[in-house]
């Protein structure tokens, strides 16, 4: 006669007690269930963009501009300038369209997070797991986009295979501060916000040109936003020039999905589990 060994659960923190059943995974198998038969070739079409951008201003502007400063003072092709930068807004469209638009249909249309939390999942749960999809969608962009850096020769340090799983940190935190911006907004006029703010981030936050043709006042507002940090440290490891600012460019990134992270977590509970 043979007994079963019951399941070992996952050991929760008492702190998490309430909003964690330690089962996000089947968040993620859900959301890869729906992309292999539905999204895969939105998640794909989404992969376009940058390259196209590095064709048109990269090689196309860049034979009228030639060579510029980069990290370091080092010259380097313009191709290579905006190519890093590219990459960072790359993993930032990615993660927000993901965790804004994505999030914004299953959360006031489709009720798809209410029916979830009426199970044993818990808002910590959801909300790592719809962030986690974001940083996949940002991973394979990051990991395509190198390719196209390789093979075109704008990679020069062994440093630039770093610009990957930054490229997911960058993912995680806008994937987490969008999620939670968006669960404050209740309609698609509200949802307009979003490329009102992304819009003049990605021409303003120094992706096409330096940050020192602005007024002194206007580049402590550029390095105040999250994409600028994103931009430099992207450019950083392109060539290998790391430096003290480099920790700062991480840091920023940290404390943000961690904001973003609790913030979510909060939002999900005060509006399902009252």
């Amino acid at each position: 006669m043979t007994t079963s060994t019951p399941a070992r659960r996952v050991a929760i923190p008492p702190v998490l007690a309430g909003l964690t059943s330690g089962n996000v995974g089947a968040v993620l198998e859900r959301g890869f269930t729906v992309i292999r038969n539905q999204n895969w070739m939105i998640l794909l079409s989404g992969f376009f963009e940058p390259v196209f951008y590095l064709l048109a201003m990269g090689i196309g502007m860049g034979g009228l501009v030639g060579e510029v400063s980069g990290p370091g003072g080092r010259p380097i092709t313009y191709a290579a300038y905006i190519a890093p930068a590219l990459l960072a807004t790359s993993a930032m469209n990615g993660a927000i369209y993901d965790s804004t638009w994505n999030v914004f249909f299953k959360l006031r249309f489709a009720r798809l997070y209410e029916a979830m939390l009426q199970t044993s999942l818990g808002p910590l749960d959801v909300a790592l797991g719809e962030i986690l999809m974001a940083l996949f969608r940002g991973f394979v962009y990051a990991l395509g986009f190198l390719g196209v850096l390789a093979v075109m020769g704008l990679v020069s340090s062994w440093w630039a295979l770093a610009m990957v799983p930054v490229a997911v940190l960058i993912a995680f935190g806008f994937a987490a501060l969008g999620m939670a911006v968006t669960s404050y907004l209740k309609n698609f006029q509200q949802m307009d916000v979003v490329n009102f703010v992304m819009l003049p981030m990605f021409l303003f936050s120094a992706t096409l040109y330096p940050i020192s043709v602005y007024p002194e006042a206007i580049q402590w507002f550029v390095m105040a936003m999250p994409l600028w940090h994103g931009v430099e440290l992207m450019r950083q490891l392109s060539v290998g020039h790391l430096t003290a600012m480099t920790v700062l460019h991480v840091g920023y990134f940290v404390g943000m999905t961690a904001a973003g992270l609790w913030l979510t977590t909060v939002r999900l509970r005060a509006l399902f589990l009252r």
